[in-house]
């Protein structure tokens, strides 16, 4: 059981059920899956203290986590909420010099929805 001050993980899923951040993780190689497990848990740990290169703010409560294997870039879109929790919202590869702006709308409607669901934040 994590102890009072620690921060959990989450992953934003959809009223049926879909997890996109998980379904993205299951895309990538397996190299770059254990590669992301230990940056999320060193999100986990860090939490508001983490700095690039492991994370960047984008813009409101947006954060990317970032990753690189061999010729690609990877990124999630995450975004700290209550009770010290870290939900992770999108998923994708990145192929452009800027995170493209359909990428941060994506995870600013599911932290939107997840809002909802709990009944506003």
């Amino acid at each position: 059981m994590p102890e009072r001050h620690e921060w959990s993980i989450l992953f934003y899923t959809d009223e049926r059920g879909y997890e996109p951040v998980r379904e993205f993780l299951g895309t990538v190689d397996r190299k770059t899956r254990a590669r992301f497990a230990w940056s999320i848990e060193q999100l986990r740990v860090r939490n508001v203290q983490a700095r690039e290169p492991l994370v960047r703010h984008l813009e409101g409560k947006i954060w990317e986590l970032r990753e690189e294997s061999q010729t690609n870039i990877y990124r999630l879109l995450y975004a700290f909420v209550d009770g010290r929790r870290i939900l992770f919202l999108h998923g994708f590869q990145k192929k452009e010099q800027r995170t493209r702006r359909r990428e941060i709308e994506m995870a600013q409607r599911r932290l939107d929805a997840f809002q909802r669901q709990l009944g506003g934040e």
